[in-house]
């Protein structure tokens, strides 16, 4: 239960070992003490280091529930097994593939698996997460979408595609929870500084998982439906989204 002063006292992060997920964690941390479950792919290395990481943050408990994003017909028992123990005041959906965009869009196999992790689960969860918030008539929903799905570029569009159906589909959820208490923040990040972006050559605004983490929770805290990370963002995205198509498809982003 939220409680007097509007701090959360359990948290729900789907994709236990993302880092963007822990600082998000961490970040309630420290508004007090909290238990945390943390749904996590079963046999993932991380997942250890995550609890260790929340206890030393000041998590009270840490429950692990294995969850596997591609085995929807499981997510059922494992959103369940999440509100075993009562109520959950946050839920945070941080969970997400990418890879070669060149490979990605020539490979059948590999774009269905990005697709299925990135939209169909997210979609799975949220529905599921919705009705038990629903159900106990308040709650709120930190989803990680990003900038790459407010328009689609030619250089990551199988990725940025995944991203802008998540992200529809969760401002329509929040919109759809909203007269029965439950709240969702949408967070469009750009680049951030993690292990899933090591990859890419560092961008323009890109920022630290810690910025992120802040933003998000200040954003859910005052009930916001959007928040880009960095603002700035915000300013960016609204340009591009009205440049025409034969001069977007020109512009180096």
């Amino acid at each position: 239960m939220i409680n007097a002063v509007g701090n959360p006292q359990t948290l729900l992060l789907l994709g236990g070992t993302s880092e963007i997920g822990l600082a998000i964690c961490a970040e309630y941390l420290k508004k007090g003490p909290m238990r945390v479950v943390l749904a996590a792919l079963p046999g993932d290395e991380l997942r250890e280091t995550a609890v260790a990481q929340l206890k030393a943050d000041g998590a009270t408990d840490v429950d692990i529930v294995d969850f596997d994003a591609l085995d929807t017909a499981s997510h059922p028992a494992v959103i369940d097994q999440a509100w075993a123990k009562g109520d959950i005041d946050v839920a945070i959906v941080a969970f997400a593939l990418d890879g070669d965009p060149e490979v990605l869009w020539q490979d059948q196999a590999k774009a269905v698996k990005v697709a299925e992790v990135n939209y169909t689960a997210s979609v799975s969860v949220g529905v599921l997460v919705g009705q038990k918030m629903q159900a106990q008539g308040y709650g709120r929903i930190v989803v990680m979408s990003s900038v790459a799905g407010e328009r689609v570029r030619r250089s990551n569009f199988v990725y940025g595609s995944t991203k802008a159906g998540l992200d529809g589909f969760y401002l329509g959820l929040g919109e759809a929870l909203a007269p029965s208490g439950p709240r969702v923040t949408v967070v469009r990040p750009g680049q951030v500084r993690t292990r899933f972006s090591a990859h890419a050559k560092e961008a323009p605004l890109t920022v630290n998982k810690e910025e992120v983490a802040a933003l998000a929770v200040r954003a859910s805290d005052k009930g916001k439906e959007i928040v880009w990370a960095p603002n700035a963002f915000r300013f960016v995205m609204t340009g591009l989204r009205h440049v025409p198509r034969a001069v977007f498809r020109k512009l180096p982003v």
